[in-house]
């Protein structure tokens, strides 16, 4: 039974991985980084908090749009225009919060924030599509995928706390170079990692040199032979009506041209919308079942504080925070070892009932201590939940789409995140804290439930093996 030893004695496997995990510390500090800094700069928590959102919002919305265009272009050709975008904009934001007195009506923080969002490198989404390619074998990829997820998760911890030694120690804007200068070095690194040399390779064996589309023929040499007909037509004196038709030719020819031009447009543009369509299609149960984790997570970071702030003691948030996360690892760490005989989607199903379960009698801890003991419990589901979701999209997609597929999946879990927070504060002011939480419960559970159908991509697997 392959180990997590195995996984990293894989060839190129540790000359990658690495660099990918320098790359995606950037957004564990990027985030308080920013809003440390934007509220020094600007003496403005509401400005801190629009920037981040417009920030998070973007990179959130367009990660699929950023994954396509690498599955396409392919990683050496389509990562670094990214990466160049994106750290000129965090470079822009340090600068622009250097110093205090920062007016938000004098320097386009928000633009900035939005470029370098819409510009995000998906990084987690090519490391998992990379894993893909490096490990053929089920078992020591389903590995590989939980400890990419447990080593992610456990750089959003460690980033916030890199984040706040720094402000501490110096400026809060240097947080945000440093995040900067970690992205660009992280992704130079992974490009030119073996494994990634070699998947460019296969890519220009598999796909056939990008050649000149020839115009149409009546597009093409129709206006030079009649520009020439013309120059016949006033040597030879011939009447200017045939000229004239001539020139009616070329006229018809060149618009002729244009519509061709436009129909290949249009259908390209057709084709990458059914492409788009597939992939969410296929991936359709880990896209689902990544969404309701989010909310439900989303929902728990606000209600853990209303229960500390109910038990007068708001610090403790921190500490169940932690169980969380301990759990999380943990339990990532266990699932990844262990040869699973039940399919992904049956997993994935189970993940996500146990989590909502374990959420909704969190709501009946009668103290800080037992909660912190059921965030623990909830963490054990987070992690595998979440390799799995990934695990799955993966191995639903195509090669050429499985960035893709990752990214919706990353997406989901995100927008969702932020909609279960939102949610829930509403639902806090009207609402007994249990039953809240046996609410924001509701979300694994149905995903469960409505999961349980085959998905297109399921039956496009089967059909294919």
């Amino acid at each position: 039974m392959p180990s997590y030893a195995a996984v990293l004695r894989t060839p190129h496997a540790v000359r990658t991985f690495l660099p990918a995990l320098v790359g995606r510390l950037s957004y564990g500090i990027l985030f308080l980084a920013v809003m440390l800094a934007v509220v020094r700069a600007t003496g403005s928590y509401s400005v801190a908090g629009v920037l981040v959102a417009l920030f998070g919002l973007s990179s959130a919305v367009l990660s699929p749009v950023r994954a396509r265009f690498i599955d396409r272009y392919g990683l050496r050709r389509a990562l670094p225009p990214m990466v160049v975008v994106y750290v000129s904009a965090l470079a822009a934001i340090a600068v622009a919060t250097w110093r205090p007195g920062t007016s938000v009506a004098d320097l386009p923080l928000y633009v900035l924030a939005v470029l370098a969002g819409s510009s995000t490198p998906p990084l987690g989404p090519i490391m998992r599509s990379i894993w893909s390619d490096l490990l053929p074998d089920p078992d020591l990829r389903q590995r590989a995928f939980s400890v990419d997820t447990v080593a992610e998760e456990t750089l959003y911890i460690v980033g916030p706390l890199v984040a706040g030694a720094v402000a501490a120690i110096a400026n809060p804007a240097l947080g945000v170079a440093l995040s900067a200068a970690l992205i660009l070095t992280g992704s130079l690194l992974l490009i030119t990692s073996p494994a990634v040399k070699h998947r460019a390779a296969g890519e220009q064996r598999q796909t056939p040199g990008d050649k000149a589309t020839p115009a149409p023929e009546t597009g093409g040499s129709a206006p030079f032979v009649a520009g020439v007909a013309a120059q016949e037509a006033v040597v030879t004196g011939v009447a200017a009506s045939e000229t004239v038709v001539s020139g009616a030719a070329v006229h018809e020819a060149v618009v002729t041209g244009a519509a061709a031009s436009e129909t290949v447009v249009s259908e390209a543009a057709a084709a990458e919308a059914v492409s788009g369509l597939r992939v969410l299609a296929h991936s359709y149960r880990p896209i689902v079942i990544s969404a309701a984790v989010g909310m439900c997570l989303g929902a728990l970071s606000l209600l853990v504080v209303a229960f500390a702030q109910n038990a007068g003691r708001l610090a403790a948030v921190a500490w169940i925070e932690a169980a969380l996360a301990v759990g999380s690892v943990v339990g990532g760490l266990a699932y990844g070892a262990v040869t699973w005989r039940l399919s992904e989607a049956h997993r994935l199903r189970m993940l996500a009932a146990g989590l909502g379960v374990t959420f909704a009698l969190s709501g009946l801890a009668g103290n800080l201590y037992l909660l912190a003991g059921c965030a623990a419990v909830i963490g054990l589901f987070v992690s595998p939940a979440l390799s799995t979701a990934y695990l799955l999209a993966d191995e639903s997609a195509t090669p050429e789409t499985r960035i893709q597929a990752g990214a919706w999946v990353n997406t989901a879990f995100n927008l969702a995140n932020s909609a279960g927070t939102a949610l829930v504060g509403l639902l806090l002011t009207r609402l007994p804290l249990a039953v809240c939480f046996a609410l924001a419960a509701a979300p694994p559970l149905l995903a469960a439930v409505v999961t349980v159908t085959r998905s297109p991509g399921t039956v496009t697997r089967s059909a294919g093996r």
